[in-house]
């Protein structure tokens, strides 16, 4: 009995121990991956463009992540950080939204977060009978939800206008001059956070890179996708230079090439397709939201990957060396 008792006192201590880990992972499961340093400098270079932004991040990961300890989710989850990634990216959508200082906001991103926890889990055991991962599918879905409540509730929406966003033809010019095309570059990679600095999204890059040099490059190739598939069909060059039309591209390419698919030449030509399909994914989806200001968020990222991984399960010579994970696990130290 005695013996029980201490290994129990003794993992107690262990999770205890591994609590900042956990909670750092989960900003770093944002870009799909599960080291604790890349998160942490995901934190920083938030709190570059504005520390409420890091805190937010960072307070939304810790309250999603408390909530599923609460619920007792799978251990094996949450010390992975993948109960923190909906809530951290969740709590910033509010934050940059609907303005950091106020007082309803951090109390709505607290709700927020809580709320994707269940989210989470049922996200998870409806793509199990597939056998896909939920990705950003459980943030997506409650953000969305804010963004279209928000202007009807007086409390929380700051602005005095609506968000409404119409969709109009492209009228504007298609050709980003050399400095939009180097600052695109980087912003492709902020833009997954909300960010529009280039140097937070060099900051997040050198994260990346952090966490492995393979998904450094691979997050390389997907910004350069992006912007030369959004180039290429006519896009506005003020959406190719704040990262708006790309940073999905950088996410389906993690996602394809090395995080659910082994790295392959094979691999990183479909992961690149991917994230051309992601490129043109973004105005539709954006268009379709219209109504409610026409923020994307990650539902390209969410779709194209659920399908790319889907039909990856008809090419052998994409899964011959990993099979599409059996289990919703996201991320690894590629």
């Amino acid at each position: 009995m005695r013996r029980s008792e201490a290994a129990r006192s003794w993992r107690r201590r262990e999770r205890g121990r591994g609590l900042g880990p956990q909670l750092l992972r989960g900003p770093a499961q944002v870009m799909l991956l599960s080291r604790a340093p890349a998160g942490a400098v995901f934190c920083l270079a938030l709190a570059a463009a504005d520390w409420r932004y890091g805190a937010y991040a960072l307070g939304g990961a810790a309250v999603g992540t408390g909530t599923a300890r609460l619920l007792q989710v799978s251990g094996d989850r949450v010390e992975a950080g993948l109960e923190g990634y909906n809530a951290c990216l969740l709590a910033l959508c509010c934050a940059v939204f609907l303005g950091p200082d106020r007082l309803s906001t951090a109390l709505l991103a607290a709700a927020s977060c809580v709320v994707a926890a269940v989210a989470t889990a049922a996200v998870v055991r409806l793509l199990r009978v597939w056998q896909l991962p939920p990705l950003t599918l459980p943030y997506c879905l409650l953000a969305s939800a804010v963004t279209i409540a928000a202007p009807a509730l007086s409390r929380i929406w700051p602005h005095d206008a609506g968000p409404a966003a119409l969709p109009r033809a492209a009228a504007e010019p298609t050709a980003p001059s050399p400095g939009e095309l180097w600052r695109a570059f980087f912003r492709n990679v902020s833009q997954v956070f909300f960010m529009d600095e280039w140097y937070v999204g060099a900051l997040l890059l050198a994260g990346v890179f952090l966490a492995g040099r393979v998904a450094g490059l691979v997050a390389c190739a997907g910004s350069a996708t992006g912007i030369l598939t959004a180039w290429a069909l006519g896009a506005p060059a003020a959406r190719i230079a704040d990262g708006t039309m790309g940073y999905n591209a950088v996410l389906v390419a993690l996602a394809l090439c090395g995080v659910f698919l082994a790295v392959t030449p094979a691999t990183l030509l479909y992961a690149l397709l991917g994230a051309a399909t992601a490129t043109v994914v973004t105005p539709a989806v954006a268009h379709l939201l219209a109504p409610s200001g026409g923020h994307a968020f990650t539902w390209p990222f969410v779709l194209t990957t659920l399908g790319f991984l889907a039909a990856a399960r008809s090419f052998p010579g994409l899964t011959a060396r990993t099979p599409v994970p059996a289990q919703p696990v996201l991320g690894g130290d590629t």
